[in-house]
């Protein structure tokens, strides 16, 4: 009887335990993490995501995908744009421009309407495919994508959402493929360039498209997670270059109430 006692409190323990767990993992710390920009990429994307991927031997680009095919409908962008940003609010954090920051790229898209556009930094599609559904006809994206398995879901995710023939994806690192532009697309200048990729890369291939001649007078360049997690050498070079005119879109990180904006460029020319 003694033992059953024992056995009978150690289950109620480990119940109990693992409530408090689930309550602090599920709502509390969140929760905590919501208005400060460092401790939520800390959680969401090192902490959550590697016990996640642990525990279900997925990624979190699959876990992506998944939610796609399960909840939008085949050759509607919106409906893609819809699941993944549900999933990311209700079920798992992850890094796309988000739905608050990405009527901001709406607006933007819209009011430059491109016939070239370069994405640096595809991950899992979400925005190409905000920014391929509202290109006009005969526009395209190209975009470029550093991981090889975040590629393979991306093409997935835009093949669901019915925009392959306006979206070219490339792997591989932007240095290396930059200067091959208008060799291997036929590009002479890009009417809107999305920097979402490499923190540190925002400036170097800024700079890289500038030598390269692919920014003309009027090209727009647009870029994200400009204050979380950052990037104040590129912000301190096209605020204060003569060259371009800047704004700052005030926002918040993806999916939080953390601050972090758009900075919209636009090239005046030399």
């Amino acid at each position: 009887m003694v033992i059953y006692l024992m056995l009978l409190s150690l289950l109620s323990g480990l119940i109990m335990g693992a409530a408090v767990l689930f309550v602090l993992y599920r709502w509390v710390i969140p929760m905590a993490v919501q208005y400060h920009g460092g401790l939520a990429l800390l959680w969401h994307d090192v902490i959550v995501e590697r016990a996640l991927d642990t525990l279900t031997r997925t990624s979190r680009p699959q876990r992506i995908l998944k939610a796609v095919q399960t909840k939008a409908t085949v050759g509607d962008p919106q409906s893609v744009i819809t699941a993944i940003d549900h999933f990311c609010r209700h079920r798992e954090w992850a890094m796309n421009v988000g739905d608050e920051k990405g009527s901001i790229l709406d607006s933007v898209v819209n009011e430059v309407s491109p016939v070239t556009v370069l994405e640096l930094g595809t991950y899992c599609g979400y925005s190409t495919v905000r920014i391929a559904r509202l290109l006009p006809p005969g526009a395209c994206v190209i975009t470029l994508e550093f991981n090889p398995d975040y590629a393979a879901i991306a093409r997935q995710v835009i093949k669901w959402s019915g925009l392959e023939d306006k979206v070219q994806l490339v792997e591989g690192a932007s240095g290396d493929w930059i200067p091959w532009m208008k060799e291997h697309f036929g590009v002479q200048a890009f009417d809107l360039v999305f920097l979402d990729h490499w923190k540190e890369r925002y400036l170097p291939d800024t700079k890289l498209l500038e030598e390269c001649g692919l920014i003309q007078k009027g090209t727009v360049l647009l870029a994200d997670n400009v204050i979380c997690p950052g990037t104040p050498d590129y912000l301190e070079y096209v605020r204060n270059s003569p060259h371009y005119n800047s704004q700052y879109y005030r926002s918040h990180l993806e999916y939080t109430k953390a601050e972090d904006g758009l900075e919209k460029s636009v090239f005046l020319g030399y």
